[in-house]
């Protein structure tokens, strides 16, 4: 077992116990602490790196690895140091004691993203150690609030010190490179996509008063029925280049055919999260409204979840407001561009290489995430981005329950793969 193996499973854990939890308000611990420790690590192998603060406590780690004298383009390898929050009293076990419970390590961030922190770490220390400095510029980032849209991270790195990534053409982080099963066969997802983020606000307005009597005009009721529309409004399916790749690959290894959700039913649960590739989503993730029992308020309040598709950006707004309807008002508080590149050259080679020389009887494809990341940030800048954490995975796992999940957890011996993996990676890319 090679070193990186070795201490993989304690830098995980000792990241996890590192409680960085993100209420997407400041209110948090922030990520400081543990960008220190990052930092560390990285100076006891002779790798010097800066710790940049958006504001107090919110620290991202940047570090320059590799070939700086090579004239080949950069390459950008990132994960995020915050978590979000856990409610310790839904779990078995403390969320952040990193305990090992059946091979696994459980803790909040063990799946996203304290795993792929580890595997990073633990290959740079070790190819570090023993002088297999990659052959070409790596720009080794460990982001602030990711989980919150990344406005104080990765965004904010990309507008106030684009320095750092002069000559970055590539990037590679979360979410992809993990393992499913497709008809009895294992399949690696590697993201070239993700979905934009439309967060929403609707407001509705009503006449107050008191709450015995007869009130045609309840802000409450207005909102009500705009959820419903919404929540009931059937999206239609609408897969773009990587979910067109992924479908012909399921084709492939079940030989039969079908509407896209019924091949996606041969993923299982993990459909959830990668069958939202397919369609535009609206999902109510809150609700405020009322003051009393028995007083009917004038206004309600309800935040909505919206994910298009790339493509379908534009309008996306506009499109909610016809669905909700005329009794709410839709107006978007947080928004971000969807992504989606090309499945082909060097790099997706290089990805697709090392996971087959370390598994050589699975298959590989891409996917378009339902949820974003940092790439968008990336995405400023011009850099093509892909999402490559990888990770061989029990057949039996609900892998993509665990993103944000109670007792997140990930496999003792899918750590280990991803270092060999990764560090096969770094050879290739």
């Amino acid at each position: 077992m090679s070193a990186a193996e070795t201490e993989v499973v304690d830098l995980c854990r000792d990241l996890i116990r590192i409680d960085t939890s993100n209420f997407g308000d400041s209110s948090g611990p922030g990520e400081r602490a543990a960008a220190e420790y990052v930092a560390a690590q990285l100076a006891e192998v002779g790798v010097e790196s800066t710790i940049l603060e958006s504001e107090r406590g919110r620290a991202s780690v940047v570090a320059r690895w590799g070939n700086q004298d090579s004239t080949r383009p950069g390459l950008v390898v990132h994960g995020h140091l915050d978590v979000v929050p856990a409610q310790a009293a839904d779990w078995s076990v403390d969320p952040f004691a990193a305990e090992i419970v059946d091979d696994y390590v459980v803790g909040r961030g063990a799946v996203d993203m304290k795993d792929f922190d580890a595997i990073m770490l633990a290959v740079v220390r070790e190819r570090q150690r023993s002088g297999r400095i990659p052959d070409r510029p790596i720009l080794l980032v460990f982001t602030a609030d990711e989980e919150a849209g990344g406005q104080l991270g990765a965004h904010w790195l990309v507008e106030h010190h684009p320095e750092w990534f002069e000559g970055c053409t590539e990037a590679i982080g979360e979410v992809g490179g993990f393992s499913t099963q497709v008809a009895g066969q294992r399949l690696y997802l590697i993201e070239s996509g993700e979905k934009g983020i439309a967060w929403l606000r609707l407001k509705a307005a009503g006449t107050a008063g008191h709450g015995s009597m007869r009130n045609p005009d309840n802000a409450v009721t207005h909102l009500a029925r705009a959820l419903v529309n919404l929540g009931e409004h059937e999206w239609a399916a609408e897969p773009g280049p990587s979910m067109q790749l992924l479908l012909a690959k399921v084709r492939e290894l079940t030989g039969t055919d079908g509407t896209p959700d019924e091949l996606f039913e041969h993923f299982g649960p993990a459909a959830r999260m990668i069958g939202s590739g397919l369609r535009n989503s609206t999902n109510a993730t809150m609700i405020q409204g009322g003051y009393k029992h028995n007083v009917v308020p004038g206004e309600a309040v309800a935040y909505v979840d919206g994910r298009p598709l790339p493509g379908h950006h534009d309008g996306f707004v506009e499109r909610v407001q016809q669905i909700a309807g005329d009794t709410v008002t839709v107006e978007p508080y947080h928004l971000d561009i969807p992504l989606e590149y090309a499945f082909e050259g060097d790099l997706v080679d290089a990805m697709t290489v090392s996971l087959l020389k370390h598994d050589p009887e699975a298959h590989v494809a891409p996917f378009l995430m339902s949820a974003g990341t940092d790439a968008k940030a990336w995405h400023k800048l011009g850099m093509t981005s892909y999402g490559f954490v990888p990770l061989r995975l029990p057949a039996d796992l609900d892998f993509t329950a665990l993103f944000h999940g109670v007792d997140e957890r990930v496999p003792i011996d899918a750590l280990r793969f991803g270092t060999r993996v990764f560090d096969e990676f770094l050879d290739l890319a």
